[in-house]
């Protein structure tokens, strides 16, 4: 006999169901329907764990979206050296090197003005990605290999241009690709913090 799922068990199902129909189809599109449809259950059980549909699409995107965050931390801590922990950002930043990444943060952003939870979660990811930035920044202007007067705004400067660049690639399938998203962000930063030319020369993942 088939075991019972536990409540968080079945809540982790449901979240991983919304994040399969997203992908798919778009924040926008993704009803309680799809998503039952998805686990091959009723709209009622999902109701019963998800007040509404914006507290649904808010876990959904929460967990697919943090899983890139804890990726790069996790790829940083293995640096201890200021300009290659920057360069490993580079490397890692997930919203510029996976068009599924991208289009689930471009959904986020479109939805934010129209569901405060989805919005409250992009910003609070977004502010994480730009202070984790900000930290990379401040430290290598405390070991003297940088210079930056004021890391905070260079760190939302930065990232504006990555996540520019990457609507371009992504979102309009302008003629710029994956290499020249981080090829040219990696330059402004390198203009921004007082690096040489070609210092940040991006990281690459092995395997990759």
């Amino acid at each position: 006999m088939a075991t019972r799922m536990q409540p968080a068990e079945r809540r982790s199902a449901i979240v991983a169901a919304a994040i399969e129909v997203m992908l798919r189809k778009g924040m926008a599109a993704t009803t309680v329907r799809d998503v039952a449809e998805q686990m091959g259950t009723s709209s009622g059980l999902i109701h019963h764990y998800f007040a509404s549909m914006d507290d649904l699409l808010a876990a959904a995107f929460d967990e697919a979206a943090s899983g890139d965050l804890e990726a790069t931390r996790l790829a940083l801590a293995a640096e201890d050296d200021p300009v290659a922990r920057l360069r490993v950002f580079f490397g890692t930043y997930a919203r510029a090197e996976q068009d599924w990444a991208f289009q689930l943060w471009l959904d986020a952003w479109a939805e934010a003005g129209r569901r405060p939870r989805v919005q409250a979660t992009s910003r609070r990811l977004n502010v994480a990605w730009q202070r984790l930035l900000e930290d990379l920044i401040e430290q290598g202007v405390a070991s003297g290999v940088m210079s930056c007067p004021e890391p905070g705004p260079a760190a939302w400067r930065i990232l504006s241009l990555l996540d520019g660049l990457a609507l371009q690639a992504v979102a309009h399938r302008a003629d710029i690709d994956r290499e020249a998203v981080i090829a040219w962000s990696a330059a402004n930063a390198e203009r921004e913090l007082g690096l040489a030319a070609g210092t940040l020369v991006p990281y690459q993942r092995s395997g990759r």
